[in-house]
């Protein structure tokens, strides 16, 4: 363990003195920066491949060249970022300083099923961990340190919501409306992206970045992508990329305990809670205890 630490130590000042150490919270935010900001497991990664090929019309968007065309902030330096397209992924809770932002908001029921799965992936949890037990930790934040630093859902959700919606630069998308229509959300995020949504280039976006082609390039290149190299290749990324995945596989008892506790943030934005749950009273939401079905 002490040699661990020691290894850990020695990383960090290199990364410090040769510049290598992801740009993090810390990156440099620039005037005109695009943020696609999201908590873990809510579509960031396949909206980053939907605007990075709705903006660009050049190579395809792919895991070996994604940090080149909407570069995540958790996986590049900052010296690098500053020459690469602004175009940002980040999972930060709220930042002041994000002059532009695409939130990317997921029903908490489907991210806490997905994060289970990629916490298996990544080996955080042993094979069979019970599900219901890990429902609990993703509500405290108390899953792994990266995710557990920026709050749980609820806090990262209303972060961002509370302080920036309705303003001109901040475009909330759901990522289940995203699914049923990429075409309609794409065109109602164009001006903020900047970008003349014509109908040649929705299709070869949507067309680019489906899950069956998002898929097909995670055999080829999971060993070139940072996110999942070295990580179980029995449990794929890109998993089944629908919503309402949870009422099939999530426990009911796991259920239960996300919409007690985040029940009126959760039909604020619209999901419908199921008829075993009634949610507790948030003093913070716009219209107090949510009610039941």
């Amino acid at each position: 363990m002490a040699f661990n630490r020691a290894r850990g130590y020695f990383r960090a000042i290199a990364e410090v003195v040769f510049g290598s150490r992801p740009a993090g919270r810390s990156v440099t935010v620039l005037p005109d920066d695009l943020f696609i900001v999201s908590y873990y497991r809510s579509g960031s990664t396949w909206s980053r491949f939907l605007f990075g090929n709705f903006i660009h019309q050049g190579e395809p968007v792919s895991f070996s060249n994604l940090n080149r065309y909407v570069p995540s902030i958790y996986e590049v330096p900052d010296r690098v970022l500053r020459k690469l397209p602004r175009l940002l992924k980040s999972h930060e809770y709220f930042d002041p300083l994000y002059p532009r932002v695409v939130y990317i908001v997921r029903d908490p029921r489907d991210v806490a099923l997905s994060f289970y799965y990629y916490n298996l992936k990544t080996r955080v949890l042993p094979e069979k961990y019970p599900m219901d037990d890990f429902v609990s930790r993703f509500i405290a934040a108390n899953v792994v340190p990266y995710a557990d630093r920026v709050g749980s859902w609820e806090d990262h959700v209303l972060s961002w919501v509370r302080l920036r919606q309705g303003k001109t630069n901040f475009h909330l998308i759901r990522y289940e409306d995203l699914l049923a229509d990429p075409a309609a959300i794409l065109r109602s995020v164009a001006p903020l992206l900047r970008v003349d949504p014509t109908e040649e280039r929705l299709a070869r976006a949507i067309t680019l970045s489906s899950a069956s082609q998002m898929r097909s390039l995670e055999k080829k290149e999971s060993e070139q992508w940072e996110t999942t190299k070295g990580t179980r290749q029995d449990i794929p990324f890109v998993r089944e990329a629908k919503a309402g995945s949870w009422r099939q596989q999530l426990p009911p008892p796991s259920v239960r305990k996300i919409e007690q506790v985040w029940g009126a943030t959760m039909q604020a934005l619209r999901y419908e809670l199921s008829c075993e749950s009634s949610p507790e009273p948030l003093a913070y939401s716009s219209g107090g205890q949510a009610g039941g079905c």
